[in-house]
């Protein structure tokens, strides 16, 4: 049997560096935007004692490489425009970059939602047939991690937005810089380095994140290799693996005996089915029984979702690859890959961290012949060709302050105009949500602190209404995280998109990224750029106990309040007296102000607004669109 371990850990030393050809930070490409009217520094390596050159905008400066071959230029800042072209000559070699933009840089970071991209986003293929916009640029941080802090990026190379590109952006970042240059003349540049189920603490420093963890970083990591080595025991006993690659290649044709194989449920998720820990390189294998008529006609694969990503066969033939963990798979075989009887569907699944395998509703499973729909939910055969084993908890998207070191640390040199952040969903757990907000606002000091460019304006997206709605006023984990997200509000140069009304109650990702984009530009014009608008719905400022009632004022009620409902009820709001049991309030706007009541609080003491899951009761907002800020607060 050959089957290829990997243990994961965290622990792997970085060698030292051995330059000795010219190299310049991953992070500068050709088609790239720089940081109008800041310094510009370029970076990178090469033997030492060198002395390198830049030239640019049609001057050069020069450094003199390090005794370890680092060298780094200082230019004096330029404004928005371009194309320029960019040379950095050593002695013996030379690199050119062409078509440079000077524009504003905006790093996009946080977990899933930050990430999702155009082409699984609401109208994808209108959207990306016209994304002409050249002046907006896109660059992707891979995945990568390490415990130590690395000079080198992973990722690249800039990409320019246009309909074979545009699909691979971060949705949240390219509609925010699609309606901000509406408004603002100037090239945009969105540095992608986020990673989906991510929590906040491995974006810091440890120096920032250390004072927030229960142990300290080594004796968790050490403790995570232990359970590792043990979960990577346990799979050897179970996984019988392929005995080499040609066994792989007879298993995608028909007469192979796959009896040997386990059999798996899908869809789900493999860790549901006993291979917890389990990352690497899987294949699942079914045999589609077709007739004559079918065969001829070709047909039309639905693979649900496949975490991380895929490649699919149908008798040997590629029919299909996809990456993306959460995108629904659909693939088209023709009639020359398909045969009468059986004929052999293998999926190479590849898991890169997290869950791994084919996921969603067993509906999205099935395939499309000349005789209709055909479920394939069920038992798949299930073989691993290369394994690696990962601790729970141990994932490098969970484990503090490994994705600074890897996919931000890389970058502080390289000057920006602000940062988007999409994050909170994986640290909503009832443990870490209030704490979020001392965490959130530290990391949000850490990274102006690290870039030395001041206070630089730092936005952010509210979690989004999420999960069933309750019929009753109830307690919410996802409540105090967004209120803890709006704790940071009170740090300078701040913004939140607030996102309770666009939300899907069944999916953790709402497709509707162009609206988020909007809400996330509507407050960069206002932090980031100045402009007198209106770019937050109404956010709470007092409550008065007037009676048996409470008056409600708020702060951006724009040009008035109103409601959203067809017959103007306000809705979403809850009151309670001093026993803390809510009820739901009735609520009449009056002018700029909310009156709320419930026949059952004759003394109310509390009150909540959209303080829920998914608060889908809650319909407030100022007459320019924009939905009221969720809140709790005591009655006055």
């Amino acid at each position: 049997m050959t089957l290829r371990f990997i243990l994961i850990l965290l622990f792997s030393s970085t060698l030292s560096n051995n330059y000795a050809q010219l190299s310049v930070a991953e992070i500068f490409t050709s088609n790239m935007v720089l940081q109008r009217d800041q310094p510009i520094h370029v970076w990178g390596w090469t033997g030492p004692n060198e002395t390198v050159t830049v030239s640019f905008n049609g001057k050069s400066y020069s450094a003199l490489s390090t005794a370890d071959g680092s060298w780094h230029v200082e230019m004096p800042a330029l404004p928005a425009g371009g194309p320029h072209d960019m040379k950095v000559i050593s002695s013996s070699e030379e690199i050119n970059f062409e078509n440079i933009l000077m524009g504003d840089v905006w790093l996009c970071s946080g977990q899933s939602n930050m990430e999702w991209i155009v082409a699984n986003s609401n109208n994808a293929e209108y959207e990306i047939n016209n994304s002409d916009h050249p002046t907006i640029r896109h660059y992707k941080v891979e995945h990568s991690w390490s415990k130590n802090k690395e000079e080198h990026l992973e990722g690249g190379p800039w990409q320019i937005a246009g309909p074979s590109t545009t699909g691979n952006f971060s949705a949240v970042g390219y509609f925010f810089a699609r309606e901000l240059q509406k408004h603002e003349n100037v090239p945009i540049g969105l540095l992608n380095s986020s990673w989906g189920g991510s929590r906040i603490e491995p974006w810091m420093r440890i120096e920032s994140v250390r004072e927030f963890l229960d142990e300290d970083l080594d004796t968790f990591l050490e403790r995570k290799e232990r359970e590792a080595r043990e979960i990577q025991a346990r799979m050897e006993e179970k996984i019988r693996g392929f005995e080499n690659d040609a066994e792989i290649q007879s298993a995608l044709a028909d007469g192979y005996d796959d009896s040997g194989w386990d059999s798996i449920e899908l869809p789900g998720l493999w860790e549901e089915s006993g291979y917890d820990g389990l990352d690497g390189i899987v294949w699942v294998r079914k045999i589609i029984t077709l007739s004559e008529e079918e065969a001829q006609s070709g047909l039309t694969l639905h693979l649900a979702m496949v975490d991380d990503a895929d490649e699919t066969f149908v008798n040997g033939q590629s029919v299909g690859s996809m990456k993306g963990w959460n995108a629904e798979r659909v693939y088209n075989v023709p009639a020359s890959a398909l045969k009468k009887g059986d004929n052999i569907l293998m999926i190479q699944i590849t898991d890169t961290g997290g869950g791994g395998g084919v996921h969603g509703d067993p509906s999205q499973l099935y395939y499309t012949s000349s005789t209709g729909d055909h479920s394939m939910a069920g038992s798949w055969k299930f073989n691993v060709q290369e394994a690696r084993a990962v601790s729970a908890g141990m994932a490098p998207n969970q484990t503090p302050t490994v994705l600074y070191n890897k996919m931000i640390h890389p970058i502080i040199n390289f000057p920006i105009k602000g940062v988007l952040w999409y994050q909170g969903e994986s640290n909503s757990g009832e443990a870490s949500a209030f704490v979020y907000r001392d965490i959130f606002k530290t990391m949000i000091s850490d990274w102006r602190e690290l870039w030395g460019m001041g206070d630089f304006p730092f936005l952010w997206v509210q979690l989004a209404n999420f999960m069933a709605a309750d019929e009753e006023p109830a307690e919410s984990s996802w409540a105090v995280l967004r209120e803890s997200q709006s704790a940071a509000l009170e740090l300078e140069n701040t913004g939140e998109a607030v996102i309770i009304d666009i939300g899907e109650a069944g999916d953790i990702h709402p497709r509707n990224k162009q609206d988020v984009g909007l809400r996330l530009s509507l407050a960069a014009r206002k932090v980031a750029y100045g402009e007198d608008i209106e770019y937050s719905g109404p956010v709470f400022k007092s409550a008065k106990k007037k009676g048996n009632e409470v008056i409600l004022t708020f702060d951006h009620v724009g040009s008035g309040l109103m409601s959203k409902s067809d017959n103007g009820s306000v809705g979403g709001f809850a009151i309670a007296g001093a026993d803390g049991k809510f009820v739901w309030a009735s609520a009449e706007i009056e002018g700029n102000k909310v009156r709320l009541h419930a026949e059952a609080i004759s003394d109310p003491v509390h009150v909540r607004y959209a303080w829920g899951n998914n608060p889908d009761k809650a319909n407030l907002y100022n007459k320019e669109g924009l939905p009221a800020r969720p809140f709790r607060a005591d009655v006055k």
